[in-house]
């Protein structure tokens, strides 16, 4: 508040009365009367003499306008530079994104986005591990998975759904859960514990013990192109293979966990246009992909 009367303050003494000055500050001159008086309670001094014919400077108000006018002046252009950054669709914005979304079905995303909006500097950082937003001050980051952070605003975009499949040449696969327990798998750190849904709602939990481990989900998916056995994987990375072929679904009746996306950022910055242009294509292209269940 005292930040504000200083510059009624200013603009009163550069106005040279205080009409002129509710003028410029779009206040009422009683506003701006009730803000030195206020300023000068706080600060212990008169600062202006005050007449009908206008203002003028007392001794400890000359002390305080040569201090404070540069200031001023100088915290305004620098509040004017930051609107102008956050408005404007020129400039830098840095996203964090999981590595298998954003290298895989987000591929063309990314392509497209700068392609139509070249003035944007877009940093994309790319990780299997959740990177702090606040240390990395990043703009936005696309996530997986519910998103416990209070310091974070998040925004849930739909969900991607888990399959069970194997190579196209698998012809030994597994009718049932019993034989599904049992039977050669390949899984990632994220998804080793095996959790199913019939389309009946009948839900089951495997503690399986797989053949092999990666954290990585292309290696992953290469294992089980490879045939090395039964993998849970998102359908955002299958449904392609599936279409074409080169995979196949293992007892379609059952699905793995929904994975949640969500776009987040900090919960006290203001999104720039950039930030917001994102976001709003983002949406756009989710919806119009077959893999992704848009809100």
């Amino acid at each position: 508040m005292m930040l504000d009367n200083l510059k009624v303050f200013v603009v009163c003494v550069q106005a040279g009365s205080l009409s002129r000055a509710a003028t410029q500050v779009d206040m009422t001159v009683a506003t701006v009367s009730r803000r030195l008086d206020s300023l000068e309670d706080a600060l212990g001094c008169q600062l202006l003499n005050r007449s009908p014919r206008g203002v003028s400077l007392t001794a400890r108000g000359e002390i305080y306008y040569t201090e404070c006018a540069e200031l001023i002046a100088a915290l305004d252009q620098r509040l004017l530079n930051l609107d102008q950054t956050l408005n404007s669709l020129a400039g830098p914005l840095k996203v964090l994104a999981p590595t298998n979304l954003a290298c895989g079905v987000l591929a063309p995303f990314w392509r497209d986005f700068i392609q139509r909006y070249p003035e944007i500097q877009l940093t994309l950082n790319v990780s299997n591990f959740r990177e702090d937003m606040i240390a990395s001050r990043a703009d936005l980051a696309i996530r997986v998975g519910p998103q416990p952070d209070s310091g974070l605003r998040q925004k849930k975009l739909g969900h991607t759904t888990t399959l069970l499949v194997a190579a196209a040449s698998k012809t030994d696969l597994p009718l049932d859960l019993t034989s599904l327990e049992h039977y050669p798998s390949i899984a990632s750190n994220l998804i080793q514990q095996w959790h199913l849904t019939s389309g009946q709602g009948e839900t089951v939990k495997f503690n399986k013990q797989h053949q092999h481990i990666s954290d990585d989900l292309n290696v992953v998916m290469n294992l089980v192109q490879a045939g090395a056995g039964i993998a849970m994987l998102p359908s955002s990375m299958v449904y392609q293979l599936l279409e074409e072929g080169e995979l196949q679904q293992v007892m379609p009746d059952w699905q793995g966990p929904i994975r949640e996306v969500y776009l987040v950022w900090p919960h006290k910055h203001s999104l720039s246009a950039r930030a917001r242009v994102l976001q709003s294509e983002l949406i756009r292209f989710l919806q119009q992909q077959s893999w992704f269940n848009s809100l």
